[in-house]
């Protein structure tokens, strides 16, 4: 098939590859314009872009993919079928009708839970065993076309929204490959969604991973601080400023100091286990294993308290 695809973070990138390395011809990508990032605030392309560009393939960057002059562009490349992973744009009707054969999308989540922006890290926040990629048909409806196939993908105690992303992404693009011939044949029924069993996973806001220590206990946190990696990272306020929280554990001891009092791991009456000191929660106390001062790199939280012993006994913000 002569297809366009659509996507840009990293998660789209085992799909594309696939698509490249496979039959079908990929006559155009679609990904989102190019984004200031960093202390220079220099353009960042889309990791996207820059695979397409080492292959050859033609890119093109609208600001909108349903403005008339990007649905004539489509028209023109003439595709059979259209593939998204993780684009970062709505298509409305017009672009959906460009295609003989329409869009699949490869959304990361087993749908119809966790439809929405942030899949990944809504299933590791809720604790959920297992996420996994749905491969649907796209409609004008948020993530709620039927569905064509799924794989699933277990959640590991240790992942963080980085490990299992990119875990979904191989999957998601490994179904994709299987699909595709059945659907140009016909061959596949799809599955419609349940409406009722949907949940939703809206775009996160840097407020988000802000901890709660009034009303969040250690399984929480430590389900934030995985589900908020590789961002906006899960912090802290101490003395008003950010400390990131980048790796924590739930440990076994609860102690009596108040929610967010800082101790260290011996106060908190456990043997050592990688945290480099212990915070008291509304359940059991929550060891930090790595951490991140304002304006400061990555360290052990170990090595952080080496250098700010004056924190034992602070409550966080």
């Amino acid at each position: 098939m002569r297809v366009v695809f659509m996507g840009s973070p990293e998660f789209a990138l085992p799909s594309l590859q696939r698509l490249i390395e496979s039959e079908h011809e990929v006559a155009a990508v679609f990904t989102q314009p190019d984004r200031p990032a960093g202390r220079g605030r220099k353009l960042v392309p889309p990791p996207v872009k820059t695979l397409a560009l080492d292959h050859g393939i033609p890119v093109h960057q609208p600001p909108s993919i349903s403005k008339p002059d990007a649905v004539q562009l489509l028209r023109d490349i003439a595709p059979d079928a259209g593939i998204i992973a993780a684009y970062g744009q709505l298509l409305r009707q017009p672009v959906l009708d460009v295609p003989r054969l329409g869009f699949l999308n490869v959304h990361a989540s087993l749908l119809p839970r966790w439809r929405g922006a942030a899949p990944v890290s809504a299933a590791i926040l809720a604790g959920d065993a297992e996420s996994g990629a749905t491969i649907m048909q796209v409609v004008l409806a948020l993530d709620a076309g039927p569905m064509l196939a799924r794989a699933v993908v277990g959640i590991e105690r240790e992942d963080t929204s980085a490990t299992l992303a990119a875990r979904i992404a191989v999957a998601g693009a490994e179904l994709l490959l299987r699909v595709l011939p059945a659907w140009e044949r016909g061959e596949l029924t799809p599955e419609p969604q349940d409406d009722a069993r949907a949940t939703y996973a809206p775009q996160i806001r840097k407020a988000d991973a802000l901890i709660r220590w009034d009303t969040e206990d250690a399984r929480a946190i430590e389900r934030k601080v995985r589900a908020y990696n590789p961002w906006p990272m899960a912090y802290a306020l101490l003395g008003g400023a950010p400390l990131r929280i980048i790796e924590a554990t739930v440990l076994e001891h609860r102690s009596d100091a108040e929610p967010g009092t800082i101790m260290t791991v011996a106060v908190a009456g456990v043997p050592p286990s990688g945290a480099g000191f212990a915070i008291a929660t509304r359940g059991s106390d929550l060891g930090v294993v790595t951490v991140q001062g304002p304006g400061g790199k990555a360290m052990s939280a170990a090595q952080y308290l080496n250098g700010h012993r004056d924190i034992v006994g602070m409550r966080l913000g």
